[in-house]
């Protein structure tokens, strides 16, 4: 019979060595209490129920088969022996807490609810074991107003008004003024709060309340906001969470108690010194949910920000020395830096989470980097330790330090970088902003899991409530977003979309500039600056070029990209788009003569125009890529996207020439086509009127002979689905260089590949081999000609189908491998079973995306070729790929 409950604390592990530490059948929080009991540190005991009893929870309607429930009973036997509690027992209550613990943190976006057996019994007996009324009711009514949200999905904010209106009554402003009697009466309220609303009273039977918080916690799983999350990081929806119960600690027993959470190093910058927040008299939630602006851990961080309230370093030496010394247990025994959540009952210390800590790119670098050279990892796995996309965090702008700055307010600064944008109050409102177009700043006053979806529409999220650790900061730093929080002299009316800040009043779409290294809030837009990519970046991708394998290129088709490109490391332009430059203004309107003209002779008339334009385009880009391979990929759209749509510009056509304008609309309507994306394009343009290649190539060779360190062009025919085609293509680039090299009385090496891109020439790669040099997989129209799916239209329906697993994915982001790349395996063995030296790439949107250049090392195609802003990520993920496989 599978094992769904596993113990942990109180000198009890249940599991071999093929469970201990499995974060993907315990969870990462399961796995690592575990791992703390086992080293000694204090947890408080409790059990796991696994993810796979998630998986099977789902698959048998949302019930649990009698033999679980055996196996959590003998969890809390186990609960109640290690603390000499019982669950329910009026006199000496055992409570509970019930959190989430996926394989991999996300944080904020599952459910939990603490002081889980609490009834209107046991608190009785709570209030008296603990000897302090006041606590014993202040955790019933957090209970009731957590237990209520979570698992009866009650408003959430009817309750926080019961409480604001306890507050006011009294003329009180924080919760920790509310006196036992204060809270007696609340809970009452909020007991009838649930009655009204839910329709029944609040469960008083602590077994029906245990049942409804783990089934709660395993639903949470499939909440909308951890769908988001998990597409926006790419964690598989058939994971699932596992369940973790555990004994209570309480952080709310009065000024010798405290709850906070606290990183290693610096999640913002890497520094190797603690950081961190704490709350007196409080519980976890009060910390990360922003609820309350706690203070800081040590002394030096509460003098840098000027703050007065004591850190924990000075209210709470000596517990602060044993959590000091836990810090350095941890990182020692996880080798990484450890994001932890503790309680302090009474002056003893409770260890509730460790997990490897989130934290931005530069952090990562730093702290990798820094592991490194003390030894304490290799340098392989410094470079496996950073995720691919966590460096474009490190392109992010800074502020210019020279332009004027209208500051308004600062706040903590939560998440380094720096944004402008339009003021929006609420998530659906910033998502709908972005979808226009619009950058813009989200200002909440505490940000919640379910403004998940806007965060990651937002440039900047801007939050008066909250800490370092709260929440919007520990998201914003997962995404790479700047975020300023706490910033209390906001004054934020969602409702009536207007902030005032510093006497000043804005609306929603006014322009505010945040810069989360600072804390700095500013009106209007500041310019930036551009980063330099040295110093730890540098080291690491060192490491990264003698680990991989694969090159990477860019696509690039202006010099400026170019050079992008080669200052971000870029081994050669994998995609030179021919037809970008051809909508240049100055000469769309010989490109529209050529397509209009109606026979060879007129369409080499304007082609004469423009060699010398595609000449210099060649000319620069092979300067700034002297010596490197630079592929070519000639004229590859339907001639329709050239087309005049307006009369003047008929008019401007028709004039150059020397046509009449109403011939041109003729020649216009003739050329129209139903399906352009299968249409007339591509190889096929050049079959139909080759004089186009023709040009294109002499531009080419030309250009390249005129250097003294000439590139090595790879000129690359497009939409290729048969030998023949490819053949023709080839003849008439061979026959223009020949005629160039006899002018210049010069050669040059190159070659002559294609571009696969439909199914036919994947299948065909052993005749197409034959007449070309190199494949590069254009895999963006390899994906919609397999999937039968268009990408500018699929944005509409894709979601979905990633939501409902019919795609991990969406394909047109990270490769279908089982799909697309079935057919790409297919193409590099039958390329490389024709002629052996075949060089192989791929130069399509998923160049830049690890997961597929994971996949392209599994093929060994030679290289990648991805946007010039990707290609750090790229030469990462390439290194990551490499090293995994060896």
């Amino acid at each position: 019979m599978t094992q769904y409950v596993f113990r942990f604390g109180g000198g009890v592990s249940d599991g071999d060595e093929t469970v201990r530490g499995n974060k993907n059948l315990l969870g990462g929080k399961g796995a690592n209490l575990d791992g703390m009991a086992s080293i000694g540190l204090p947890v408080p005991p409790g059990f796991t129920i696994t993810t796979e009893m998630c998986t099977a929870y789902y698959a048998n309607g949302q019930t649990f088969p009698e033999s679980v429930r055996a196996e959590v009973a003998g969890g809390i036997a186990h609960i109640e022996q290690v603390t000499g509690k019982s669950f329910g027992d009026p006199a000496n209550p055992l409570l509970v807490s019930v959190r989430s613990g996926a394989r991999v943190s996300m944080p904020g976006m599952m459910d939990t609810v603490l002081n889980l057996g609490l009834n209107d019994a046991t608190v009785e007996g709570l209030a008296t074991s603990s000897g302090d009324a006041r606590f014993a009711w202040d955790s019933y009514r957090r209970f009731i107003q957590m237990y209520a949200d979570v698992v009866l999905e009650l408003d959430h904010g009817a309750f926080e008004e019961a409480l604001e209106v306890a507050k006011e009554d009294q003329g009180y402003y924080l919760d920790t003024e509310l006196s036992a009697d204060d809270l007696k009466a609340l809970v009452a309220a909020y007991k009838k709060l649930v009655e009204a609303e839910w329709g029944k009273p609040f469960p008083q039977d602590v077994h029906d309340q245990l049942w409804g918080a783990v089934g709660a916690v395993f639903g949470s799983w499939e909440s909308d906001r951890a769908k988001v999350y998990r597409r926006l990081n790419n964690i598989p929806g058939d994971w699932g969470t596992a369940v973790n119960v555990q004994a209570m600690v309480f952080g709310n027993m009065g000024e010798t108690s405290a709850t906070g959470v606290a990183f290693t190093r610096d999640p913002a910058t890497g520094e190797n010194a603690y950081y961190g927040e704490y709350l007196i008299n409080a519980q976890g939630e009060d910390v990360v949910a922003g609820i309350r602006t706690p203070q800081y851990l040590t002394k030096a961080a509460r003098e840098r920000a000027g703050a007065k309230p004591l850190s924990m370093e000075e209210a709470m030496p000596s517990v602060y020395a044993e959590l000091a010394r836990v810090f350095e247990i941890l990182e020692n025994h996880y080798r990484d830096m450890q994001d932890i959540e503790f309680t302090v009952e009474r002056e003893k210390l409770w260890m509730l989470q460790t997990r490897s800590g989130k934290r931005t790119a530069k952090a990562a670098l730093k702290i990798a980097v820094d592991m490194a050279e003390a030894g304490l990892i290799s340098t392989d796995e410094a470079v496996l330790r950073v995720d691919p996309m966590a460096l474009d965090q490190l392109l992010h702008p800074t502020l210019d330090p020279n332009a004027p700055r209208d500051v308004l307010t600062s706040g903590l600064p939560a998440s380094p970088g720096a944004a402008s944008g339009k003021i929006v109050f609420d998530a659906d409102t910033a998502e709908r902003f972005n979808d226009m177009g619009e950058a813009v700043i989200l200002v909440r006053i505490e940000t919640s899991p379910e403004d998940i979806h806007g965060m990651h529409a937002a440039k900047g999220i801007l939050t008066a409530r909250g800490g370092m650790t709260s929440h919007a900061a520990v998201v914003a730093r997962g995404m790479g977003r700047p975020c300023v929080s706490g910033a209390g002299s906001l004054q934020i009316d969602a409702a009536g979309r207007v902030l005032r800040i510093a006497g000043r009043t804005l609306t929603e779409g006014d322009i505010l500039t945040l810069d989360g290294s600072t804390g700095e809030v500013m009106a209007g837009e500041v310019p930036t600056l551009q980063p330099e990519l040295v110093g730890d970046f540098g080291t690491l991708m060192v490491w990264a070029d003698a680990g991989r394998r694969m090159k990477v290129r860019a696509n690039a088709e202006t010099p400026l990209d170019a050079q992008t490109a080669r200052d971000f490391g870029a081994e050669g332009i994998g995609l030179c788009r021919t037809e970008h430059m051809f909508f240049d203004a100055s000469r769309i309107t010989a490109v529209r003569q050529m397509i209009l003209a109606e026979d060879e002779k007129g369409r080499r008339v304007a082609l004469d125009k423009l060699l010398p334009e595609q000449r210099k385009d060649f000319t620069a880009i092979f300067e700034v890529m002297a010596g490197l391979p630079v592929t070519i990929r000639l004229l590859d759209p339907p001639l329709h996207e050239f087309l005049p749509h307006q009369e003047s510009e008929f008019a401007e056509v028709a004039e150059a020439a020397g046509v009449g304008i109403e011939v041109l609309k003729q020649r216009a309507a003739e050329l129209h086509e139903f399906n352009p994306m299968l249409g007339h394009r591509g190889c096929r343009l050049g079959v139909t009127y080759p004089e186009i290649y023709e040009m294109q190539a002499r531009a080419i060779f030309e250009a390249a002979c005129s250097l003294e360190v000439a590139p090595v062009p790879e000129i690359m025919i497009p939409l290729v689905g048969t030998k023949r085609e490819l053949e023709l293509m080839k003849d008439v680039v061979d026959k223009a260089a020949e005629e160039v090299f006899a002018e210049q009385g010069k050669r040059i090496d190159y070659l002559v590949g294609t571009m696969i891109e439909l199914p036919r020439a994947a299948l065909m790669a052993d005749e197409i081999a034959e007449v070309g040099s190199f494949f590069s997989f254009g895999t963006n129209d390899l994906t919609q000609t397999t999937l039968g799916v268009s990408r500018d239209d699929a944005a509409r329906f894709l979601t979905h189908y990633v939501d409902k697993g019919i795609y991990a994915r969406d394909p047109f982001v990270s490769l279908d491998v089982e799909g697309v790349g079935q057919l790409i395996e297919i193409a590099a063995t039958k390329g490389k079973a024709t002629r052996p030296d075949i060089k192989l790439g791929i130069c399509g949107e998923h160049g830049g995306d690890p997961a597929s250049i994971a996949f392209c090392e599994k093929v060994g195609l030679d290289y990648v070729s991805a946007s010039p802003y990707r290609v750090p990520i790229a030469r990462l993920a390439a290194a990551q790929a490499a090293l995994a496989k060896k």
